[in-house]
């Protein structure tokens, strides 16, 4: 029994030293074939194709894109300030209609006869005040004469002609008089405040008459009329119609608080123009306003300011409560340095460009990014102008590696290339998408092309 355990132990290490050597063998073969492999994709593969384009310098536009929303310029609720019959509408709905254009016509009959009572109470009015200005005039020769007779009778009793009670009766009646004078004054009075009270109603009339005829307070479009001709209208209850003002016109936008500073700054120095750009597929011009307001608050919910811009809208393409694109520009950088925006790359220190040399090969930049224009990108510091860096291929790139320029892709806004490419580009003849170049390298991570890896598979089979 003890023989046959040893025997079986015995056997086990032979295997497992057999395994071993194996798996030495195994992993000697790998290392030859990927060397193999290497080698064989640095013979075949010496260039990367890469489309390139130049580092363009220009005026480049700081401008802040936003959604918002157009509101009209004034929105007037019309209605009737009197009570009566709908006679006329003078217009259609949805007419442009002009200041002080007639819109409705209320029948004006019983406010004219209210008109003409007030003016024949003003006539009576100013009537009684020349009654009270006779009888003044009377009661104050009565007052006189009165005196004269008082004075006369108290001369004769002085001299023992009449007695004492004579005298007493014409002082009486001269004081008297003297009252009668004091009350027809303040009949006079009276009768003038009746008279203004009587042209006051005259006022009021006549303007319940102009009442009944309503007219458009501003420029701007009508809506929905809310009643026809034939009904009753009550003051200040219905709203006949409404009117927008849409020449000049709003539109409202939010900006981001980050960007008020900027804001700000560029507004004490001038005006902003603010630009409504056309909705795609719409062939109509911008609209060009400027920034007209800025809210006294942030929005703390949101995190934004209001804005509002003010635009002529001569063509009237603006329409209130319609959303439109909207590109405040804030200011203009001069010689900003420009690269299409596919050309900047993302690593773990930041990121850079590729950077093509006179040798062929290319040099990873660590640039500083600014603003964005369009498909552009602002480059603030690692490059200078006219520099060659790469937009297309960059994912088969590494520091160093030899590039080979492809023929007849675009690659920027210069001769032949792409709009908004930030320079004139060298083009290239595309590989077809999904089939890797005849001449590809190994790639970053050791791994090699397809080609490549299936010759490595045929050098392990033979290991």
């Amino acid at each position: 029994m003890t023989e046959t355990l040893l025997t079986t132990r015995t056997i086990s290490g032979r295997w497992a030293a057999i395994t071993l050597a194996v798996l030495a063998l195994a992993g000697t073969g790998c290392n030859r074939g990927g060397a193999a492999s290497k080698k064989d994709a640095s013979k075949k593969g010496d260039a990367v194709p890469v489309s390139v384009t130049a580092v363009a310098k220009r005026d480049v536009p700081l401008d802040l894109e936003v959604i918002g929303n157009v509101e009209a310029y004034s929105v007037i609720s019309v209605r009737s300030q009197v009570s009566g019959l709908l006679q006329k509408v003078h217009f259609k709905e949805g007419d442009f209609v002009s200041k002080g254009q007639v819109l409705f016509s209320i029948d004006p009959s019983p406010f004219n006869a209210a008109l003409r009572e007030a003016e024949a109470n003003l006539t009576r009015a100013e009537a009684q005040i020349g009654q009270a200005q006779a009888t003044l005039k009377r009661d104050i020769a009565q007052a006189k004469y009165a005196g004269q007779q008082a004075d006369r009778y108290k001369s004769l009793q002085k001299e023992g002609i009449v007695s004492k009670e004579q005298v007493d009766q014409f002082t009486t009646a001269a004081d008297t008089n003297s009252e009668i004078i004091r009350v027809d004054e303040a009949a006079i009075r009276s009768a003038e405040a009746s008279v203004v009270a009587a042209r006051a109603q005259v006022d009021n009339a006549r303007i319940q008459v102009g009442y009944t005829t309503i007219r458009s307070p501003i420029d701007g479009r009508t809506g929905n009329i809310t009643v026809k001709e034939g009904n009753i209208v009550s003051s200040n209850t219905i709203e006949l119609t409404s009117i927008n003002q849409v020449q000049p016109i709003y539109v409202t936008f939010a900006a981001p608080e980050s960007n008020l500073a900027e804001i700000k700054r560029f507004a004490a120095e001038g005006r902003l123009p603010v630009t409504v750009l056309p909705s795609e597929g719409e062939e109509v011009t911008p609209e060009i306003g400027t920034l007209t307001f800025v809210d006294n608050n942030v929005d703390s919910t949101t995190g934004t300011i209001k804005l509002k811009g003010t635009f002529p809208n001569a063509e009237r393409h603006l329409w209130p409560g319609s959303f439109v694109r909207v590109r405040l520009r804030l200011s203009t950088r001069k010689d900003a340095l420009i690269v299409p925006a596919q050309a900047v790359q993302e690593g773990q220190d930041g990121q850079f460009l590729y950077v093509a040399t006179d040798k062929m090969t290319v040099e990873q930049r660590p640039v500083k990014v600014g603003s964005r224009s369009g498909q552009d990108m602002v480059i603030d510091q690692g490059v200078e102008a006219g520099e060659k860096v790469v937009v297309e291929g960059q994912l088969r790139l590494a520091p160093g590696m030899k590039i080979r320029i492809r023929e007849g892709r675009p690659g920027g806004p210069g001769k032949g290339g792409k709009k908004g490419g930030g320079g004139a580009a060298v083009t290239a003849a595309e590989t077809p998408q999904g089939a890797p170049a005849a001449d590809a390298p190994p790639a970053q991570d050791g791994s090699t092309t397809p080609g490549a890896r299936k010759g490595r598979k045929g050098e392990h089979k033979k290991q």
